[in-house]
């Protein structure tokens, strides 16, 4: 089945049809409708190819992620793909593995016009190469940001959220905090490793290097780092970990070690995922608006691929502290 043979069958051009598919405000409803009655009665599908040539897009664009696995990027990956169905965009997916060179390899796509947009969803490679991919081409950031980078981006304010969590630790009656950041040439880390420091300083409380631990995201990396943090001759009372995974892998070492959490030390951890509800003792974390983000970030790129001038170009969600029982003493 043809573009002209669904035109034959409504009794309109193929031109018409064309429209009624890449620009149906351009067409009359009753044309419209007529029109999309036959492409359902003969199940016509476009030829994605050709369409490609005629309008010079792909309806597709390019989401790249540090780590699929990750509980809190596929609710950011649903908000994306929530506004581009809705605007009859496909997405599809590249997964870095924290991998600079495969976030380099997934950049070719867009280079190679094999996608119309790319939301990043990392940002660990050189700001120049990604000032020059975003003169030249629609590319959002989300979640991560480059400082001084001219280039849309979504995301909560790291370092305020980390200050108001290590804060709530200090409120508690906490002064021996610990961190165990993530890696340290994530901006991410940076961030958040200053929010914790300037809540500590503010508070007139000692920052003792022995307290920094830099874990790598993952469960396995923050109960090790936690095993060397309670091994001090004075250990903390109290860890802010970068996130909830991480968080839960703490929690499991001081467990491990004879501690009650949060009697004999409270955890924050950072994300709010899902498992952060049901893991035993409950985690108080930072709930950043996962799915928000997402939505914002696909807005910002269909307002880029559309050519739409944009006033603003930094947006700041808002996060919020959720308190849960790996603080709170019954």
């Amino acid at each position: 089945m043809k573009m002209s043979d669904v035109a034959k069958l409504a009794n309109v051009s193929a031109a018409t049809v064309s429209r009624v598919l890449s620009q149906p405000e351009k067409v009359s409803k009753e044309t419209r409708e007529k029109v999309l009655d036959v492409i359902n009665k003969v199940k016509y599908k476009p030829h994605i190819v050709a369409r490609q040539f005629r309008t010079q897009e792909t309806k597709i664009i390019l989401v790249v992620v540090p780590d699929i696995t990750s509980a809190f990027f596929s609710k950011v990956l649903r908000g994306i793909e929530h506004i581009a169905l809705e605007n009859g965009y496909q997405v599809i997916l590249g997964d870095t593995e924290n991998d600079i060179e495969r976030e380099n390899s997934y950049i070719n796509l867009l280079l190679q016009k094999q996608v119309d947009g790319m939301v990043l969803l990392t940002a660990r490679l050189d700001k120049n190469k990604l000032e020059e991919l975003a003169s030249e081409f629609p590319l959002v950031l989300a979640c991560e940001y480059v400082d001084g980078l001219n280039v849309p981006t979504v995301s909560i304010d790291n370092v305020s959220s980390a200050r108001k969590a290590t804060e709530h630790l200090i409120q508690l009656g906490h002064s021996k905090i610990a961190h165990i950041t993530g890696p340290i040439n994530i901006i991410l880390s940076r961030d958040r490793l200053k929010g914790y420091r300037q809540a500590m300083i503010s508070n007139d409380l000692e920052v003792d290097p022995a307290y920094i631990q830099e874990g790598d995201l993952s469960f396995e990396s923050s109960y090790n780092e936690t095993l060397k943090l309670l091994s001090l001759s004075t250990p903390p009372t109290a860890i802010f970990v970068f996130n909830d995974e991480m968080a839960m892998g703490t929690i499991k070492a001081a467990k491990d070690s004879g501690l009650s959490v949060p009697n004999d030390l409270a955890v924050v951890g950072f994300d709010n995922i899902k498992m952060s509800t049901v893991f035993e003792p409950n985690i108080t974390t930072i709930d950043q608006p996962k799915f928000a983000i997402g939505k914002k970030a696909m807005e910002l790129l269909l307002h880029l691929i559309k050519g739409e001038p944009m006033k603003k170009k930094k947006f700041v969600m808002k996060d919020e502290l959720i308190i849960r029982e790996s603080t709170l003493i019954k």
